[in-house]
């Protein structure tokens, strides 16, 4: 534990950077990639399913929102006490979090729970469509819990510097639900065929299996022990700081489930087939961006233990380098989606409205990977610093205040054609990109005017 975070804030920043990111954006691929599987198979199903498993990602993302911005800030939490040196400290951070995420989702799962069924209502689901989604989002989120903890033990061990278990649990996750997905959907022997209910419990076991693998890792971090009992014991004072630190981000992740449902509801003005497309060609984009996705990750822990250690020289250098390898990265998915995108969005959906509607979100959306790339990075050097507020508020403008003015003149009021929606995104997205930029370099100079 003790050399691994020494290393983060002695290493070379670029080596260091891939070291981090390339197992982080692996893992995230085979994550988008499970995904991916969820949907062919739902495909197989019927566009109806492909649709459900769209609303149901939205109304998760709510929950797992909560998930992602309380490890971001356990992660930045023990960066900054290994970057001091103050293990016995980061050793409390580890105990109290592992416990503290999962009792908060599994909160939310229960609220989840009842209100789903009005929000699927609101977004256009009724008989058939409204039956298949809550057949998938109810075992889903029965099983929240079991991801809340996987994002616990993460946090912990990307605090370390450890991106490649998490890699690891990912691929794994990849290919058993390769192999659970058809088992469970269609059923085999003493297993009954359960249609979508199928591929969403093949989740949920996928998640209790990694967080068995998860909990070993951390354990030989010595961050988490059974030494001290005393230390799984809630703490207020510790929760608070939870609390003040990740509620930003977790309210930040929960604008943008927010603004998800917002493009969903205006997106279904256009009819199922425009919200299966835009469902297929959002996960096909998530595919270019995962590399950008893994680049935060390593922003997040190698900024958070070297501005723990007080070593703002390389927190500003570890900005500039993500950025710089960022853009080359979002160039490259540019030029590939371009040429193949069509191709890609049509092995899902074969019925060419489905086809056009996801092509023409896709088109328009990989344009924005630029902008993706400065918030992402931006973002984890906020989170990384301990100043997370200006996160909520850039999160609030784009996914929601912006984004339901444009979506309301576009489909609403001028009543224009589907393309439209995703340029007006385009233009909101870089207007966010550009603030937070120029606030996250604003705020380094001014901390490291302070130092010297």
């Amino acid at each position: 534990m003790r050399k691994n975070s020494q290393t983060l804030t002695t290493q070379n920043i670029p080596t260091l950077i891939k070291q981090l990111a390339i197992p982080a954006s692996v893992g995230m691929f085979f994550n988008t990639m499970y995904n991916v599987v969820d949907t062919f198979y739902a495909g197989l199903i019927s566009t109806q399913a492909i649709s459900a498993l769209t609303l149901s990602f939205m109304i998760f993302f709510l929950i797992i929102g909560f998930g992602y911005g309380f490890s971001s800030a356990i992660t930045a939490l023990l960066g900054n006490a290994l970057g001091k040196k103050r293990y016995k400290l980061a050793s409390i951070y580890a105990h109290k979090g592992l416990l503290f995420v999962p009792f908060t989702g599994l909160i939310l799962s229960i609220i989840g729970y009842f209100f789903a069924p009005s929000l699927f209502m609101f977004l256009g689901a009724k008989d058939e469509y409204l039956q298949i989604s809550l057949d998938y989002i109810n075992p889903i989120l029965f099983g929240a819990i079991f991801f809340m903890f996987n994002f616990s033990l993460n946090a912990i061990l990307i605090a370390t510097g450890d991106t490649k278990t998490y890699r690891n649990s990912l691929i794994f996750g990849f290919f058993a639900n390769l192999v659970l997905n058809p088992l469970f959907m269609y059923g085999f022997l003493f297993i009954p065929a359960m249609g979508i209910k199928g591929i969403a419990l093949s989740t949920v076991l996928i998640q209790v299996i990694n967080m068995c693998y998860l909990s070993y890792k951390v354990l030989q971090t010595k961050l988490i022990h059974f030494e001290k009992l005393e230390y799984f014991i809630p703490n207020l004072r510790v929760y608070k700081l939870f609390f003040s630190h990740g509620i930003p981000s977790s309210l930040n992740m929960l604008t943008m489930a927010i603004g998800s449902l917002i493009l969903t509801y205006f997106v279904s003005h256009y009819g199922v087939q425009a919200v299966a497309g835009y469902g297929i060609g959002y996960r096909v984009e998530q595919l270019m961006l995962l590399p950008a996705l893994g680049l935060s990750t390593a922003v997040l822990a190698l900024v958070s233990n070297n501005f723990g250690a007080k070593k703002y020289d390389r927190v500003i250098e570890t900005l500039k380098v993500s950025l710089k390898y960022g853009f080359i990265i979002a160039t490259v998915g540019i030029i590939f989606l371009t040429i193949l995108g069509r191709l890609i969005i049509s092995l899902f959906d074969s019925n060419p409205i489905v086809v056009d509607f996801g092509i023409s979100y896709l088109l328009i959306e990989i344009w924005i990977f630029y902008a993706y790339v400065i918030l992402f990075v931006c973002i984890s050097t906020l989170q990384a610093i301990k100043r997370p507020k200006m996160i909520l508020y850039i999160g609030i403008y784009r996914q929601i205040f912006a984004k339901l003015i444009i979506a309301y003149l576009i489909v609403k009021y001028f009543e224009l054609d589907f393309i439209y929606l995703w340029v007006g995104v385009l233009f909101m997205i870089y207007s966010a990109a550009i603030f937070a930029y120029i606030y996250t370099n604003k705020l380094l100079k001014e901390i490291l005017n302070k130092s010297l």
